[in-house]
């Protein structure tokens, strides 16, 4: 069964693996060798599909400096179809699509030709960011244009804890036309539940008919990592920031604690049938990081193949 048949038949056990292309300047050989070794790496751990993702500069979100640099990448459409070609997995394209005028949007959901039939739209990082085009306005256009694009929206469990919401925002873009969901990286265990909880008791009481939610999952070897994640508004458990920096290995440690932590989701989700999947990311160029991901990948794997 393939991604799209999937996320059709609403399926758990989807796996995915995340990562960003590189910076737009980085130098053409460094970019074939990094783009080789990402191809090697996604084939060694047998994901139902790659995310690509497509980022922007959120500096308008949080007063807080960013702990690295912004620095605008190589376009994830662009990146897929040069230096990833010769891999045979599914891509999902995110698109932050406040960065895109009108025109760019109808021609790239209008495109016959490109290979990525799946995509998650992201809008506008704070309420304060200029932007060229709203989130309602790219699903309006979706509706008008698309052609066959399987399409997915971005959940935040963090938002729950607040808002108690979040689950009613997931409700409200299926209806918009989203056929599935990526969370933020989680780094509390108990904030993606209760999101789960209440998505779950809310379709079942209306009648709904419920759709893969894919938790995103990213190891994490520094401080400066935590603090950058932290940045991007993931809630990090005292705790558990506790045990990765005071570990001898920090990596190692992080892929142990978010493996449990997202067995105990995929078990919780699994009891009442939900469907959920995983997807893991690298949110640092790190390279320990990097292999971490991938071995991380290969277990949350078995989990849900057990």
């Amino acid at each position: 069964m393939n991604l799209k048949e999937k996320i059709i038949q609403k399926k758990s056990g989807i796996l995915l693996y995340g990562l960003t292309p590189p910076k737009k300047k980085t130098e053409i050989e460094k970019v074939i060798r990094v783009s080789q070794n990402q191809l090697n790496a996604v084939r060694s751990i047998g994901v139902d599909g790659l995310i690509l993702y497509d980022i922007h500069d959120e500096k308008d979100r949080i007063e807080e400096e960013r702990p690295f640099p912004y620095l605008e990448t190589i376009d994830p459409k662009i990146y897929s179809e040069t230096f990833l070609r010769d891999l045979e997995v599914p891509r999902i394209v995110y698109r932050c699509v406040g960065k895109y005028t009108l025109e760019e949007m109808i021609t790239w959901i209008d495109g016959s030709k490109r290979k990525d039939d799946f995509t998650v739209f992201v809008g506008a990082a704070s309420k304060t960011q200029e932007i060229q085009m709203r989130l309602s306005d790219a699903y309006d256009l979706y509706q008008k244009h698309n052609n066959n694009l399987t399409l997915g929206g971005v959940c935040i469990p963090e938002r729950h804890v607040h808002k108690e919401n979040e689950h009613l925002r997931v409700i409200d873009k299926m209806n918009k036309g989203c056929s599935f969901f990526v969370s933020q990286a989680v780094y509390n265990t108990e904030t993606a539940l209760n999101f789960l909880s209440d998505y779950y008791y809310y379709c079942q009481s209306n009648a709904i008919e419920m759709v893969p939610i894919i938790f995103s999952i990213s190891p994490c070897g520094s401080k400066k990592t935590i603090d950058f994640m932290k940045w991007l508004g993931i809630n990090v458990s005292k705790w558990l920031e506790n045990e990765i920096l005071n570990d001898e290995n920090p990596v190692e440690k992080s892929v142990e604690v978010l493996t449990e932590s997202f067995k105990i989701i995929w078990e919780f989700a699994q009891k009442k049938k939900i469907p959920v999947g995983c997807n893991v990311e690298s949110i640092s160029i790190s390279k320990k990081e990097i292999d971490a991901s991938v071995e991380m990948a290969k277990s949350i794997k078995k989990i849900m193949m057990a």
